[in-house]
């Protein structure tokens, strides 16, 4: 696309324009390559407009922003918008050839569950036929199933990624794909110019308000996906939901604890083999088994059967899916370690109604003590959970280890203080705080006994460790058995 169609696609039409190609966008002055549409944001932080002789030099062609300061210039083009996110996102799509109006795009957000519910659709589209590719917070997967990675830390990437990675899904042969919308990719517009089919609201509870300011700004963001997809499937137990319902122009509800609706989950059992239960939904009542732990993983299967149906999945398909689901990584993720060892499970839950659900689900299969290692982020995230998961930690838990995740510029002295604040404040003494988080791995897994379990909370699949200014490679699993073999010697 050369410059002034581009222009004109973003109606921001500039007389005397070159007619050169432009290769790409994007707001990060290092990424910025040459033929590139460099736009300049005005940040917290940074403001994109002092970095324009860099892009210059670079060779980006021209600039969007929002408007030179006084006494400013700019050695490019200059483009005016009246919002400079929304119009990086507008040029990405625009530059990628808007791929989502020839996939179906499941757009999956809420609090938790996110990621389960987007892996478990992902594998129930194409369960029923459909090549289908998924963004998540684990990475991004081509419909040849090869799990892949982003270079930057998003729950969904910025714009530019976001619309080249829907891009490569089209040319990979895809005819569908999973995103995970998270609350900043929505206020942040990093999926604007996403065209949705179906939304999934899983539910909300408290998390991110150091970037949103309060619950209601929160709900608000999410919103936004139901607002803009044509179908909804809602969460009935939700309580937000009743705010939501009429939203989209059709919708279909669940419910795993009873509530009216119309995907419903009956007698449900946690086994040996995983979870079993019967389906009344609106393609008829029909047994189902998972191979997954955790009673509430039903509610994100039934979050993902209405949308695969939505979508064309049978009810045959439906159920050989889920019989056939391999789980997600770093979500209940046992790792083994032999009948001397304990039980030992990865996973991401890292707010105070997750983690409680996690403990409370290990509760009910563990024959012995129940051990949880688990960490909260400092820097901007949201500190007022600190407390609450340390109390959660040691209510749940027989055992409780307080210790380090991502606490970046922020004192972990401090982090791990409001946590035994939090398990104090509830009466509880079954804690320690063991501040380097391989040490915290290994204090648990080499002191918990054959039948107990270590639960290893906060991190799941994420590769890196965010500790004071450096980002460190990581691996929880790895350090899981890395810390069995060490008990084993």
């Amino acid at each position: 696309m050369h410059l002034p169609e581009l222009a004109a696609a973003l109606n921001v039409p500039h007389p005397d324009l070159p007619n050169v190609a432009v290769r790409g966008v994007t707001h990060h002055a290092a990424w910025t390559e040459p033929g590139f549409l460099f736009v300049a944001i005005r940040g917290a932080r940074f403001d994109g407009h002092q970095f324009l002789e860099e892009v210059a030099r670079r060779g980006a062609v021209a600039v969007l922003g929002e408007g030179l300061s006084a006494g400013q210039t700019s050695p490019l083009p200059y483009l005016r918008v009246p919002d400079a996110r929304a119009a990086l996102a507008d040029a990405a799509a625009a530059l990628a050839g808007h791929p989502s109006r020839a996939l179906k795009v499941v757009g999956v957000t809420g609090t938790d569950g996110k990621t389960t519910t987007s892996w478990l659709t992902r594998h129930l589209l194409r369960a029923a036929g459909l090549p289908t590719g998924l963004l998540s917070t684990v990475g991004y997967e081509l419909p040849d199933g090869v799990l892949r990675h982003f270079p930057a830390h998003f729950t969904t990437p910025e714009a530019p990624q976001l619309q080249a990675t829907l891009r490569e899904l089209l040319e990979a042969g895809a005819g569908a794909a999973v995103l995970e919308a998270s609350s900043h990719a929505l206020a942040l517009d990093r999926v604007r110019g996403v065209e949705w089919d179906v939304a999934v609201w899983t539910h909300l509870t408290r998390e991110h308000l150091d970037f949103h300011g309060s619950m209601e700004n929160y709900f608000a963001e999410k919103r936004k996906l139901v607002e803009r997809a044509p179908f909804a499937v809602l969460n009935a137990d939700d309580p937000w939901t009743a705010r939501l319902t009429g939203v989209a122009p059709a919708e279909t509800t669940y419910s795993l604890e009873g509530a009216p609706a119309d995907w419903q989950a009956l007698d449900v059992e946690e086994r040996a083999t995983g979870l079993h239960f019967r389906v009344r939904s609106p393609l008829g009542e029909f047994a189902a088994h998972l191979p997954m732990i955790g009673r509430f993983n039903v509610a994100n299967a039934l979050a993902a059967m209405a949308a695969a149906a939505r979508l064309g999945g049978t009810q045959a398909a439906l159920v050989g899916g889920l019989a056939s689901f391999g789980g997600v990584p770093g979500r209940m993720e046992l790792v083994p370690g032999g009948e001397d060892a304990p039980r030992v499970v990865v996973d991401f839950a890292h707010t105070p109604p997750s983690l409680a659900g996690a403990l409370a689900t290990l509760r009910t299969t563990t024959p012995g003590e129940l051990w949880v290692v688990i960490g909260s982020a400092g820097g901007l995230r949201d500190p007022g959970k600190r407390a609450p998961l340390g109390e959660v930690a040691a209510r749940g838990a027989d055992h409780a280890v307080f210790t380090e995740e991502d606490h970046r510029d922020t004192p972990l002295s401090d982090i791990l203080a409001e946590m035994e604040r939090g398990a104090q404040a509830a009466g509880r003494t079954n804690f320690v705080s063991v501040g380097d988080r391989r040490e915290a791995i290994r204090y648990a897994i080499g002191r918990a006994r054959p039948g107990d379990t270590v639960l290893l909370a906060g991190k799941g699949a994420e590769d890196t460790l965010e500790r004071g200014g450096e980002t460190l490679p990581w691996n929880e699993v790895a350090e899981a058995r890395a810390a069995l073999g060490a008990r084993r010697a």
